[in-house]
């Protein structure tokens, strides 16, 4: 039996549906908040919760393989993924593969600790490991595509940095690949997009796809997080995403050693086709 958890996320509803096209649905089970809301996944949905340690070991009765994607909420991911780990040693789960970031090792992403401190529980716990060290989602910039189209620009603090990204399908694939072939326990994956792009690139291509002149407007950290929280952003996340950008104008997000398309036996998407995506949706 595979698991995953969070499986009514956005990573989590792809890895779902690639996990499906290689395995019978019967073999996977979902661990969800709400089991309501996975019903038009076509697996089995167990109630579980990161934070609520009592909910874990009935949700992992059962399970050899559990894709445990990262927790969502920054700051609590440590404490959560401990549970879910503590619980899969109760539960006799034989391999876990963690969704972590991309060079958790070194990265100066604030979001990284947390990363790093799972992995070392991961490793610790005794049960076989992947890591799975995905870059950022191309979604993370193409979902501000309305934005830009509406406000004439795009805007972010990321300077010249060449920015590796993929789609979340493309992570989603490798984890599919890495739960379902042999050969990968022990291993630790940087995935990143085969192309890296700046901003400026990305802003060109919205341009020529929409019609629309779009430029890239490069802001100081203060000023892109003060305009992020006026759209409504958490402070915390507007803070958190315009340094980050500032990370990634100094290389925190690029990658060129293209283990993602390796693994999973194709080209990354292109950056084109992700905006093409974005501009139809």
């Amino acid at each position: 039996m595979i698991a995953i958890t969070g499986a009514t996320g956005q990573l989590g509803r792809l890895a779902v549906a690639a996990l499906k096209r290689r395995v019978p649905p019967d073999q996977l089970a979902g661990l969800v908040r709400n089991p309501e809301k996975a019903a038009d996944l076509g697996i089995a949905a167990r109630a579980a919760d990161y934070a609520l340690a009592e909910t874990l070991d009935a949700a992992l009765k059962g399970v050899d393989t559990l894709l445990l994607i990262s927790s969502s909420e920054i700051g609590s991911r440590a404490a959560q993924h401990r549970n879910v780990i503590e619980a899969a040693q109760r539960a006799g789960v034989t391999l876990i593969a963690y969704t972590s970031v991309l060079h958790a090792d070194r990265s100066p992403l604030s979001l990284a600790e947390e990363h790093r401190q799972t992995e070392a529980m991961i490793k610790a716990s005794g049960i076989p490991y992947v890591i799975l060290r995905n870059g950022w989602y191309t979604e993370n910039y193409t979902g501000s595509i309305p934005g830009a189209l509406a406000g004439g620009a795009f805007i972010g603090s990321a300077g010249d940095g060449k920015i590796s990204t993929a789609t979340r399908a493309d992570y989603a694939e490798a984890a599919a690949v890495v739960l379902t072939t042999e050969g990968h326990a022990g291993k630790t994956y940087e995935l990143a997009g085969d192309m890296a792009y700046t901003l400026s690139d990305l802003a060109a291509e919205i341009s020529r796809q929409s019609g629309q002149e779009i430029p890239y407007k490069n802001l100081p950290e203060a000023e892109y997080a003060r305009l992020l929280a006026g759209f409504g952003l958490p402070e915390g996340l507007a803070n958190g995403l315009a340094a980050w950008d500032v990370d990634a104008s100094n290389g925190a997000l690029f990658d060129d050693s293209r283990q993602l398309s390796r693994l999973i036996g194709r080209p990354t998407t292109p950056l084109a086709e992700a905006v093409t995506a974005a501009l139809k949706s």
